[in-house]
């Protein structure tokens, strides 16, 4: 009888162990999914971002003869930029945050809506994505460090007196928002941010089981630690909502009903946060990031008419 409970012992082990291993080898292959990126997806995600976009749009970017800009992270990534310099004297400039596998070229149609009134805009590469360096990808929170730069950059380049607009879609609206909480110069007046997520580790679990049905438990929480021994911080660090109790910038939060990718509960969660003046605009119908394609004379107005009191 002892040796059939040694071999049943033997045999539970075994399978305990295989049931580890296959979690573990599952969490490895589901971070390497939704943290890295690599050069090769990154040239697929740029000709992605230019391929959204009207030939109108494209044409008109290109006659703007970018500048590129670069800047240095705090961790040593070589991060780059494209500055449209407006033909006009002024002192305002947009900084246009892309989305989550797309590249600065995304947000071509913002910048063309911005320099219509009268801006200069900064579009930067996200870390891992487009033409800037790094593998892992920083949903915001390891870019609002980023961010600081950039604005930095502006103010240095531009003049003390610049005013500056954050503006992004997407992981590009988490990660305006997430900068917003830091410690900024007077010279950021107000922030738009279409579609973004209160929470990075509440996003990542809403994607593992709506696009993978992969259930959340053990996976995320053990992806969870695993992000901070490769990425410098937990998923649970990015709090996203928690940046903007810290914060009395104007905020413009925008989000669409049908949105499949953030959970359309995040509009309410990030307004509810949002600790200085904020506005928020739901389109009935339209998809992630879809609001303005839906209707961008009214998008743009909306935008505008909420700017117009900070920016001058």
């Amino acid at each position: 009888m002892a040796k059939k409970w040694q071999k049943w012992a033997g045999i539970t082990a075994a399978l305990a162990a295989t049931s580890l291993a296959g979690v573990l080898g599952g969490t490895a292959i589901v971070y390497q999914v939704g943290m890295k990126s690599f050069a090769r997806g990154r040239r697929k995600s740029r000709r992605r971002s230019i391929a959204e976009n009207t030939a109108a749009d494209n044409a008109w970017y290109l006659m703007q003869q970018p500048r590129e800009w670069r800047i240095t992270s705090e961790d040593g990534l070589a991060l780059r930029a494209s500055f449209l310099a407006h033909e006009a004297p002024g002192n305002k400039v947009a900084i246009l945050a892309h989305g989550l596998g797309h590249s600065r070229e995304q947000m071509i149609p913002y910048a063309r809506v911005f320099e219509s009134w009268g801006y200069s805009v900064l579009m930067p590469d996200a870390r891992a994505h487009g033409e800037s360096e790094g593998t892992t990808i920083g949903y915001g929170w390891l870019d609002r460090h980023d961010y600081q730069q950039w604005i930095q950059q502006v103010i240095d380049l531009r003049g003390a007196d610049v005013q500056i607009v954050l503006m992004g879609i997407s992981m590009g609206a988490a990660t305006v928002l997430a900068t917003a909480g830091e410690d900024l110069p007077a010279n950021v007046k107000a922030v738009v941010a279409d579609s973004g997520y209160a929470s990075i580790l509440g996003e990542a679990q809403f994607r593992l089981h709506h696009k993978y049905h992969v259930p959340a438990h053990p996976t995320m929480s053990l992806a969870n630690q695993y992000s901070r021994f490769d990425a410098g911080y937990r998923l649970a660090d990015g709090d996203i909502a928690e940046q903007l109790r810290h914060t009395q910038l104007p905020v413009f939060l925008i989000q669409g009903a049908n949105d499949q990718t953030v959970p359309v509960e995040n509009l309410d969660v990030l307004y509810q946060a949002a600790a200085g003046p904020k506005r928020k605009y739901r389109h009935p119908s339209a998809a992630h990031i879809a609001t303005r394609a839906a209707d961008p004379a009214k998008y743009d107005q909306l935008v505008a008419d909420f700017l117009q009191p900070y920016v001058h």
